[in-house]
Parts: structure tokens; sequence; C-alpha cells
């Protein structure tokens, strides 16, 4: 492995990708959506309504949630508590669904696109090697979905704060189990979806092949990976931990097995499809 082999191949799709218009707005887009659109107005709406039956109601349901979860609530009032459980509990599909959608469409054309652009024959006769372009690939794919995130997720934790804060008293968040779940939890499943999807897109014959196959994969890694974003919150920061490390270990055997299945015919568009 030549490292810097690596980070050039990255390093030159980043620069694409930071150039294409039509990438970028998309996906300033998605995250404003689900990052502040959305969740300002959902919080907005209930400190507008105040001490209503509606919110009263909603705050009795909270007694449905795990009882870690009912523990961490904060709040005296059914309104602060309301607030708390929708900012820490229910925006928690956000932090997958975001990154995999953005992360996934990059490299679902990552190298059947190097063929249809005509650079896939530039790329195979480079001194980097097939290891070095899946790896590459793989990064330049990861950076966009999981920037947009973060910035995101830091403008959506200054919301929380600014509009929740003051209803329990003082500014929590992000909070423990959120700070495991986007720094350690999630990274492993980015690179679960991006290593299958990386390595469809280097046997399918078109970018809309490569897209609609990566769906195939997306969307059942999107449901796992929030039922356990899910249970990282509800749960203890050992749980989130332990499902950390089982999704970073996939995702180490995943990345591996794609490495073995990049060739330069793939790359030259010799190479049979699926």
């Amino acid at each position: 492995m030549n490292w810097h082999r690596t980070f050039t191949v990255a390093r030159t799709d980043v620069k694409q990708l930071v150039l294409a218009k039509d990438f970028w707005m998309p996906m300033g887009i998605l995250g404003s959506i689900f990052f502040v659109i959305v969740p300002l107005v959902l919080l907005m709406s209930i400190a507008s309504l105040g001490d209503v039956p509606a919110v009263q109601n909603v705050a009795d349901t909270l007694e449905v949630l795990p009882q870690k979860a009912q523990e961490q609530i904060k709040g005296d009032t059914p309104q602060g508590r309301t607030s708390y459980a929708l900012a820490v509990f229910l925006f928690t599909p956000m932090a997958v669904v975001v990154p995999l959608t953005i992360s996934t469409a990059v490299g679902a054309a990552s190298l059947v696109g190097e063929r249809e652009r005509g650079t896939g024959e530039f790329l195979a006769h480079s001194p980097a090697g097939t290891k070095e372009i899946y790896l590459g690939k793989l990064m330049a794919s990861l950076v966009p979905g999981y920037f947009t995130t973060m910035a995101g997720f830091t403008v959506y934790a200054l919301i929380v704060n600014l509009s929740v804060g003051p209803e329990v008293g003082e500014w929590f968040f992000p909070t423990q189990q959120w700070w495991l779940l986007m720094l350690w939890v999630l990274p492993g499943f980015l690179l679960i979806g991006l290593s299958l999807v990386l390595r469809l897109s280097g046997r399918v014959k078109s970018t809309a092949a490569a897209q609609q196959a990566s769906g195939l994969i997306t969307l059942p890694l999107i449901a796992i990976s929030y039922a356990q974003a899910s249970g990282a919150i509800y749960g203890t920061a050992t749980t989130t931990v332990v499902i950390g490390a089982i999704a970073r270990g996939i995702s180490i055997i995943s990345t591996w097995r794609g490495m073995q299945g990049v060739n330069r015919q793939r790359l030259l568009g010799v190479a049979d499809g699926i």
C-alpha cells in the first residue's frame, strides 16, 4: 500500500465534487431539511403552543419509552419534557439517513463513472494499485456525507440548545449518547454501506444501474443502522460502544473484501458485470 497514491486518488475526487454545483446544492438542501428546517419548525411549534392539553398528551406518551430513556429526560414541565424527548430521541434517523444517502450517491457513481467519462483507462494504467484506487474512492465517498452530517449536526445542536435549553434550565445537547453515536457508531455503518456500494460500482455497466443497485443495499442498511442507533440513544454508553465496535469490525472485513474485488479490467470496462 502506498498511502500517498491513495490520498491522491481521494483528493482528486473530492476536488471534482467541490467544483460540481449540481452535487453540492442538492446535498446542502437535503442537510438543511433534516438538520435545520424540520427540527426548527417542530421545536418552535411546541414552544409557541405552551402548556396546552395537546402537549400534555404528548408528554404522557413518553412513558412508552424504555426506562433508561425516561430517566434521561429533563424538564419540569410537560412542554420542556416533550421538547427534550423530541430533540434527543425523535431525530435519530437523520443522523443515519443523511450521510448514507449522500455518501452512497457518490460511491455508486465512483468507479463506473470513471468508465463512462472515459477516465477509467487512465486510472487503470496509473501507478496506483487497485487497492489504493479502491481505498481512495472509499475516502472520497465518505468525506462529503460525513462532513455534511457533522456541519448539520453542529447547527442542529445550536437550535436545540437555544430552543429547548431554556425549558430544561441548561444547554444540554449533544448528550453523551449523541457524541458516541456521531463519532463512534456512525462511521462504521457508513463504511459498511460504502464498501458494498463501491463493489457494485466496479461491477455494473452504468451509473444508473449502480444507483438502482445501491438502493437495494442502502435501504436495508438504513433500517438496520437506525435500529442500532436507536438502541445506542436509548441504552447505556457501554451498549453504544459495543454497537460501534461491531459495526467497525464488520466494516473492516467488508472493506478488505472490496479491495480484493476491484481489478483493472473492471476499471477499463472489459470485465463482465453482475
